[in-house]
């Protein structure tokens, strides 16, 4: 099965930036009309679409390889935990991971944080210790943390930004000292688009002997990614967000902490061996994997890693600058917009939330939506962050691979609509 349409396609001579047109062709919900219009889809940092390729490897694998994986030796087990495993390997290469065992699946991003907080955090955070976050941490990046500082006694304790939605590092060596045992961190924003210098906040939490987690959700499917680079000790993100099926997430640890922390879920697969009284663990990484797994998403998201990597992830990168590039100037010609996060598109990714003056999120995202253009309204699993805004919430337009300007233009005329149509109603 082709992971695109043709390679040789997809890559613009001497730019290194593949054709977003061919891409297209390879999304069919893209071609989808909404309320008589085609539909826009720029809700990328909620779910991504996903390729014919990715539908077709989950067509394919309960048509011919469907049977549990790790427990029979006839012939179509063996051939599904082929398939199943070698998923690992794509995602090692994918993240620059040194080892197939520090790679856990999870049901998703959310599912992977919690395993860190349950498991090494249970066994690390003591009375007193102290938990660093961001001020624009995702409830999943929040509530597990939130949680196990309660349980443990802990406190939790939020790095300073800057007025354009950055993480402020002048303040953070401040905030990161001797009693700092772990700090967790969103690569990218899911809010302001910000791409978080994750390095430079590794290696003040290294010096003061504390954990780094990174929650990859956003920055993952976006941009290269090396956990090497970063020198982050966990990452987690979700597969649903980069092309792939729901209900798959990665968990990425360093392997000897892996090794040093419990399961979290016992039953099947997990054990080496179970007595009546006690029960040994499995090696990593089937200690965290409990249970039988979600096999044809884990594959089918073999392929959609194997699709970006066809694209290139320098080259979504670079899309996603130029069409930010875009996105920016247009707001700067709309007018009575309050965008939130930085102007520096090598800062950014393509997350714009906004407001339009006068008019609620929610009824923005319903006026759009008749017009055939998706965006997320909302606080954004962001409750905490709103409120330091002083905001509800958002309208929230995100955008991917397969995105055009043409889409950006649309956009903007519909926003100069919606604003026309408040106006009406509001004389009325």
């Amino acid at each position: 099965m082709g992971v695109c349409a043709k390679t040789d396609e997809l890559i613009v001579r001497g730019k290194q930036v593949y054709d977003v047109n061919v891409v297209r062709k390879d999304f069919p919900i893209l071609s989808e009309i909404i309320e008589g219009k085609k539909l826009v889809y720029l809700d990328n940092a909620a779910s991504s679409q996903k390729p014919k390729q990715v539908i077709g490897a989950i067509v394919n694998y309960y048509e011919h390889l469907n049977a549990n994986v790790h427990r029979g030796l006839h012939t179509l087990s063996e051939r599904a935990t082929a398939e199943y495993e070698g998923v690992r390997e794509i995602v090692k290469d994918f993240i620059k991971a040194s080892s197939v065992r520090e790679i856990i699946y999870t049901l998703n991003a959310t599912a992977a944080l919690n395993l860190v907080a349950l498991s090494w955090g249970r066994q690390n955070i003591l009375k007193g210790d102290e938990i660093v976050l961001t001020p624009m941490e995702h409830h999943s990046n929040l509530v597990p943390w939130q949680m196990l500082a309660k349980e443990r006694e802990a406190k939790l304790v939020f790095l300073d930004l800057t007025a354009d939605g950055q993480i402020d590092l002048s303040t953070a060596k401040n905030l990161i000292t001797d009693r700092t045992k772990l700090v967790s961190v969103t690569l990218m924003s899911n809010v302001f688009g910000t791409i978080n210098p994750v390095r430079e906040i590794a290696k003040l939490a290294h010096a003061k002997g504390a954990v780094v987690v990174v929650d990859g959700a956003q920055g993952v499917p976006h941009m290269p990614v090396s956990v090497k680079d970063l020198d982050c000790d966990f990452l987690a993100f979700s597969l649903h967000k980069m092309l792939g099926p729901t209900g798959v997430g990665i968990l990425w640890g360093r392997e000897e902490l892996l090794e040093a922390m419990p399961p979290v879920f016992g039953g099947g697969d997990m054990i080496s061996s179970v007595h009546r009284q006690y029960s040994t663990w499995n090696e990593l990484p089937w200690k965290f994997e409990a249970g039988t797994p979600n096999i044809a998403d884990v594959i089918a998201s073999g392929t959609a890693i194997k699709y970006l990597n066809a694209l290139g992830m320098e080259n979504v990168r670079q899309h996603e600058i130029d069409i930010s590039k875009y996105v920016l100037n247009k707001f700067d010609k709309l007018g009575e917009a309050i965008l939130y996060g930085p102007k520096d598109v090598s800062k950014r990714g393509g997350v714009f939330s906004f407001n339009l003056e006068g008019i609620h999120p929610h009824d923005l995202g319903q006026i759009l939506s008749d017009r055939g253009v998706a965006i997320r309204a909302g606080h954004h699993c962001c409750q905490a962050l709103m409120r330091d805004l002083d905001v509800s919430g958002t309208a929230r337009a995100s955008f991917y691979v397969y995105n055009t300007e043409q889409e950006v233009d649309f956009l903007f005329e519909s926003l100069k609509e919606a604003k026309q149509v408040m106006g009406h109603v509001a004389i009325r």
